[in-house]
């Protein structure tokens, strides 16, 4: 290479802007001839100077590629905040599928973070500032039962649990519940085999007890007007097809009158019928949602001023079905709990369908209780008046 030939190469590998450096390739050979040059470099690699190079850096210290649009994922983060804005639009016409997305509405806000991962990752501008809807919807929706609400100075504590016919212990589930120091304690999915545990195991602490069909309820203060509430629970899978004259009613919710230092409450305690998912026919709900309307008819008409609703509702405060209800009573952990409360199943709770909801009185705390012998945890809360 000549003299001239590699001042020519020095000054374009390091020249201002320079974005390319090369590797000589050739050159007159040794003649020593001052011909005129022939630039024969190939580039070898692109820089990472300050020219048009620098621009395809990743915040100016990592290269790659510049921001993309990423339209699917834009899509996605907006398909997820219409969802969490407009679940209630969604239709129930096909497998109940409204009922059941609303069932576990709370977890797609983990979509969120996830979405926000492969949008860095694709490194999209436009589903990054798309997720801003979803995210902001599923606070308004949830952030507030992120929040610790509870306080103290309750007047009552009142704790509800669906024992699980399949309890293999209900004296110790008993037991446990009795510990809690609950005032008025309810009862759902009650057997004739068990009934009896419970009410030995409990009868020391709740001199005052009630049990209709499967349900009932244990308290520390006198009861009244104790009565069944015929929720349109008829027992067995084919009660539907059978003449309105022999289906027979399965008590599943009672109605009393608790005694306080207060003034009198009214106690509903309710056990919903079982929804079902099936891979033909979609998320059943037909059972509960009928039981949920009747319910509700009752709670519509009860004339007390102050009234608690416990139990198993077998659907979530979101669950259109429980509208009826919702409308019209507070639920106890929304307004004084911390965190989500889930109840089923209880060995890794998914979603709360245990229940304590309120009108005129005022919840000062809501909590879940451990696990016992069954397949819901159980719920507690302290109301004042």
């Amino acid at each position: 290479m000549t003299q001239t030939d590699t001042q020519t190469a020095t000054a374009t590998a390091t020249g201002a802007g320079a974005g390319t450096a090369y590797v000589e390739t050739g050159g007159t050979g040794g003649t020593g001839e001052t011909g005129p040059a022939v630039d024969t470099r190939t580039p070898e690699t692109e820089g990472t100077g300050t020219g048009a190079g620098a621009g395809k850096a990743f915040f100016g210290f990592c290269p790659g590629p510049a921001w993309k649009r990423g339209p699917l994922l834009t899509a996605a983060a907006l398909l997820l905040g219409l969802l969490l804005l407009l679940h209630a639009r969604v239709p129930n016409s096909v497998g109940d599928i409204g009922s059941l997305l609303e069932t576990f509405l709370p977890w797609l806000g983990l979509l969120v973070p996830v979405l926000l991962a492969g949008a860095l990752w694709r490194r999209s501008a436009a589903a990054a500032v798309a997720l801003v809807l979803p995210a902001t919807v599923w606070l308004s929706l949830f952030g507030g039962l992120l929040v610790d609400k509870s306080r103290s100075g309750s007047d009552i504590t009142v704790v509800s649990h669906n024992v699980g016919a399949d309890n293999p212990d209900p004296a110790g589930t008993a037991r446990a519940l009795a510990a809690s120091g609950a005032d008025v304690l309810a009862l759902e999915e009650i057997t004739p085999q068990a009934r009896g545990a419970y009410e030995k195991a409990l009868a020391k602490a709740y001199p005052h007890h009630t049990v209709q069909g499967t349900v009932g309820l244990w308290s520390k203060l006198p009861l009244s007007g104790t009565r069944p509430v015929d929720t349109k629970m008829d027992y067995g899978p084919l009660a539907d097809s059978k003449p309105a004259g022999t289906t027979s009613t399965y008590v599943r919710a009672l109605r009393t009158t608790v005694a306080t230092g207060h003034g009198p409450l009214a106690v509903y305690v309710a056990h919903l019928g079982s929804v079902r998912v099936n891979p033909r026919s979609g998320f059943e709900t037909g059972s509960r949602n009928r039981n949920a309307q009747a319910l509700a008819e009752a709670v519509a008409a009860e004339p007390s001023e102050r009234m608690v609703l416990l139990g198993d509702l077998n659907g979530t405060t979101n669950d259109r079905a429980l509208t009826g209800l919702t409308s019209r009573l507070r639920s106890a952990h929304d307004a004084a709990g911390n965190g989500f409360g889930f109840t089923w199943p209880a060995r890794f709770p998914v979603a709360r369908i245990d229940q304590i909801l309120v009108r005129g009185v005022e919840p000062r705390s809501a909590w879940s209780l451990p696990a016992t012998g069954s397949d819901h945890l159980p719920v507690a809360a302290g109301i004042s008046w």
